[in-house]
């Protein structure tokens, strides 16, 4: 039976492994998403749309310094923050996106102030905080943004290059936020928003921002959010390889869904996951990794969330 709404989100797929997430530390993860699933969804039952609702939801995420966007963005190997962020509704695919910000204090909002001008749907650097300005949105100095954890990964990070040597912690490798939803219209709308990867070159944009790769909407098959390694996301157009399989080859949400991640970005190395809702409020959150942070709620049933399988 089709849903009413349907909301799902996702803190990335990179997760602290298993063998090193403290109970404390897990508890902090499931309260933090079921507080932010009751809060958005809030705006579903309340007849908001889903545009709205994925804003509120990201905003959330990105507030949160647990999570690799917004107050808890990654360092670059300089040093610094720069944060990307997209958003897409499904009823007309209106988009904004922007990359290599800082100083906004949600990303996500400059995406959605930039698709409202109706212009561009796709800025970075300066040109995209003169959206933020014109928009009128908060801006945060750099204490806001520093985190000590955030900062002691990318301490470990640089010796472990200095030595010649790699991370596999996933924890460093992934990270982003991200919500889909479907309200009482039947539009379905999503949002990410990423500080990247840990280490990262200065000037890199991953698939957060792309649309069709790590964001996208279209009432007439899914929205969907992506977290992983940007690089493989976007060289097979993860997020529009959904919709594409469920228009042209009929697939199922959840069909569609497991083959990107499982057999197409999992051969290629690309490590991580996404969350996908359709139009009946299906929901699939597949991934190919240890875990990823997500949840989801459904009409006036009770929030669920997850870290690991």
């Amino acid at each position: 039976m089709p849903q009413s709404y349907a909301l799902a989100i996702h803190g990335g797929a990179g997760v602290v492994p298993r063998s090193q997430m403290s109970d404390a530390l897990a508890k902090r993860y499931h309260a933090s998403l079921n507080a932010i699933l009751v809060q958005a969804s809030g705006t579903l039952r309340e007849g908001g749309s889903a545009l709205d609702a994925v804003e509120r939801a990201v905003c959330a995420l990105e507030d949160d310094p647990l999570f690799n966007a917004g107050r808890g963005a990654v360092y670059t190997a300089a040093g610094t923050q720069e944060m990307d962020a997209a958003i897409m509704e499904g009823r007309d695919r209106r988009a904004g996106a922007v990359g290599g910000i800082f100083g906004p204090r949600n990303p996500v909002r400059v995406a959605r102030a930039l698709m409202e001008e109706d212009g561009p749907v796709f800025m970075i650097g300066e040109g995209a905080l003169q959206v933020a300005r014109r928009a009128g949105l908060p801006f945060e100095d750099r204490d806001y943004f520093h985190t000590a954890e955030r900062r002691e990964a990318l301490e470990a990070f640089l010796a472990l290059q200095e030595r010649g040597e790699t991370s596999t912690d996933p924890s460093l490798l992934h990270g982003t936020v991200g919500a889909v939803a479907l309200d009482q219209e039947g539009n379905l709308a999503a949002a990410t928003s990423t500080g990247g990867f840990t280490g990262k070159r200065s000037g890199r944009l991953g698939d957060s921002p792309i649309i069709g790769a790590g964001t996208y909407a279209d009432n007439e098959t899914c929205a969907v959010s992506a977290t992983g390694q940007g690089e493989i996301f976007m060289r097979y157009t993860a997020a529009s390889e959904i919709a594409a399989r469920m228009r042209h080859a009929g697939e199922t949400l959840a069909t569609a869904a497991e083959h990107v991640v499982g057999r197409i970005l999992a051969p290629a190395e690309g490590s991580g996951g996404l969350i996908t809702l359709d139009r009946q409020g299906n929901i699939s959150m597949p991934f190919n990794c240890e875990g990823m942070y997500r949840g989801f709620v459904t009409g006036n049933d009770m929030p669920v969330t997850r870290i690991y399988a």
